[in-house]
C-alpha cells in the first residue's frame, strides 16, 4: 500500500484574472489547480528562486541584444545601400534640358509605381538583401581590396 503525507488546506483570496490564468493552465496540462499552486508557491520561496529569475532574465535579455544587434546590422546595410545608390546615381545621371526635364517629371509617377510593386515583389517572396550579405566579412580584408 502506497502511503501519502496529509495536506494542509488553506484558504486563498486570488483575483479573477490570475484565478482564470490558473484554470485555464491546470486544464491544459491536466494537472490540478492546486498542484500548480502548490509547486508555484514551492518555486517562489526555494532559496534559488532569484538565481533562477535572474538566470531567466538574462536569457532573455541576451535574446533582445542579439535581436537588437541584428536590426542594427540590417538597418546599417539598408543605410549603405541607399548611399552607394545615390552615389551612382548622381555620378551617371546628367541633367536633363527643360522641356525633357518636364516630360521625365512626368514620366516618374508611373516609373515610381513599378518600382514599389517590384518591391513589394521581393520583399514578398525573398530572399532578402540581408541574407545575401555575408556577416563573415572582415572590415580589415574590404579596406585592403579598396586600398
Amino acid at each position: 500500500m502506497i502511503s501519502r503525507k496529509k495536506k494542509a488546506q488553506i484558504s486563498v483570496y486570488l483575483d479573477q484574472a490570475i484565478l482564470k490564468t490558473l484554470s485555464d493552465y491546470a486544464a491544459r496540462r491536466e494537472q490540478s489547480q492546486s498542484m500548480i499552486a502548490e509547486a508555484a508557491i514551492a518555486s517562489f520561496l526555494s532559496p534559488d528562486a532569484d538565481e533562477r529569475r535572474e538566470a531567466a532574465i538574462a536569457k532573455r535579455l541576451d535574446q533582445v541584444d542579439r535581436r537588437l544587434t541584428r536590426q542594427e546590422r540590417d538597418i546599417g546595410i539598408a543605410v549603405e545601400t541607399l548611399a552607394v545608390f545615390v552615389r551612382f546615381w548622381l555620378a551617371t545621371t546628367p541633367s536633363l534640358p527643360e522641356p525633357a526635364a518636364q516630360a521625365a517629371r512626368a514620366k516618374a509617377a508611373e516609373r515610381y509605381e513599378a518600382f514599389v510593386a517590384a518591391l513589394g515583389r521581393r520583399l514578398a517572396k525573398g530572399p532578402k538583401l540581408r541574407q545575401e550579405i555575408s556577416e563573415d566579412i572582415d572590415p580589415m580584408d574590404v579596406e585592403k581590396r579598396q586600398s
